[in-house]
């Protein structure tokens, strides 16, 4: 059980989220479906409150001394991600929103794609829709890059 709580705290935790959370469960050689449940609800449980309270938070703290610089460089990420996205997006912007999140290279996922839908000013219930979407891509992208990396090293034993 301890093993499902590290993997669902892991999925919490911003610019990780499910890149380790789902390789962490693999190597342990936790069962998968379960491992994939946890993981997407842990990396999901955020998301409502970056979308409703995140900017509002990171605008109060971008000019405090101690935390100054981290707020304004979260602001900053998610509004270049939000502008890369309506770029490329057009009317697509949905779209975008859940490959944004579901491809995990460093600087995308839930968290800065909910970042972005919120300075977009995009719908609350769709941007959530698109994000666990996209948190669901990453997810089956992530575990069939472990299955693959520690399938290899099984072979080598």
């Amino acid at each position: 059980m301890i093993q499902y709580l590290i993997v669902f705290l892991i999925s919490m935790v911003p610019l990780i989220e499910l890149r380790v959370a789902i390789p962490y469960a693999v190597g342990m050689g936790l069962p998968l479906v379960p491992s994939i449940v946890v993981a997407v609800i842990g990396n999901m449980i955020p998301v409502p409150f970056i979308f409703l309270f995140a900017r509002r938070i990171l605008e109060w703290g971008k000019d405090k001394k101690y935390i100054g610089k981290f707020f304004t460089w979260c602001l900053e990420k998610g509004e270049k991600g939000g502008r890369k996205l309506e770029e490329k997006a057009g009317r697509g912007l949905y779209i975008a929103l859940l490959l944004f999140v579901g491809i995990p290279l460093p600087g995308t996922g839930a968290w800065t794609g909910t970042l972005a839908a919120s300075i977009l000013d995009m719908d609350f219930k769709k941007s959530v829709l698109f994000v666990l979407l996209g948190v669901l891509l990453a997810g089956a992208i992530m575990l069939a890059g472990s299955l693959g990396v520690f399938g290899a090293i099984n072979v080598l034993k």
